[in-house]
């Protein structure tokens, strides 16, 4: 399954020429893929291939709409577990150490819940270590297909397949609370000022507060 979680997490970064040129491979492993039903594999060979196709500039500012400016959309899972409660600090920082204590080292002002970053840490975990973790955010990830669903957007069958892997039914009641949550619109700029306009969080010695997406690429080391 470690294949599985880099293909997806490759196909979740931010697009780069080097995604863009290796999208083509990418769709040709996405449809060999075991694990994962074929519909879904046949919509990661459609990202794959629309990332593969389209122009790179267009590809990066739909990425952007998607997942920088729509905050109901963030990569960052614990946006959508803790908000800005205090919690979600302290989970920042057993997360962190978590990657450390695997051996797994990543640049300090990436925040550890960025999702393809995950799926790359999840790609060197035991199979039944990273499907528990998947299963435990199973909420967020129907949540997230179904508002990418919604958008007609090529990137939800990456939250099926995730959702796939996981193995696990999101808790209604938590699922029921992600589908009552505000879904920002990303082209009303004032009010995504608004929105993001709060004090900076720290989380832990040194702080990680940067809020905003880390690099496309995750700058992670083993």
């Amino acid at each position: 399954m470690a294949s599985s979680y880099k293909l997806l997490s490759a196909l979740l970064s931010y697009p780069t020429e080097d995604l863009q040129a290796g999208a083509a491979e990418i769709a040709g492993i996405a449809l060999q893929t075991m694990g994962l039903s074929e519909t879904v594999r046949r919509g990661l060979v459609g990202l794959a291939l629309d990332l593969s196709g389209r122009d790179l500039i267009d590809s990066q500012a739909r990425y952007v709409d998607l997942f920088d400016r729509s905050r109901s959309l963030s990569l960052h899972l614990f946006e959508h577990v803790y908000g800005e409660s205090r919690d979600r600090g302290q989970a920042m920082v057993n997360l962190r150490q978590r990657y450390r204590d695997a051996g797994l080292d990543i640049a300090s002002n990436e925040l550890p819940d960025y999702l393809p970053l995950l799926l790359e840490f999840l790609s060197q975990r035991p199979e039944e270590e990273a499907r528990q973790l998947l299963g435990d955010a199973a909420h967020v990830l129907r949540a997230l297909r179904e508002r990418l669903h919604e958008r007609g957007s090529v990137y939800a069958p990456v939250f099926a397949a995730l959702e796939e892997l996981g193995q696990r039914e999101p808790e209604a009641d938590q699922l029921a609370a992600m589908r009552k949550a505000e879904i920002d619109d990303p082209s009303d700029l004032a009010a995504l000022d608004r929105v993001w306009q709060e004090t900076e969080v720290q989380f832990g010695p040194g702080g990680f507060g940067e809020t905003g997406c880390p690099s496309a690429r995750p700058a992670a080391r083993v």
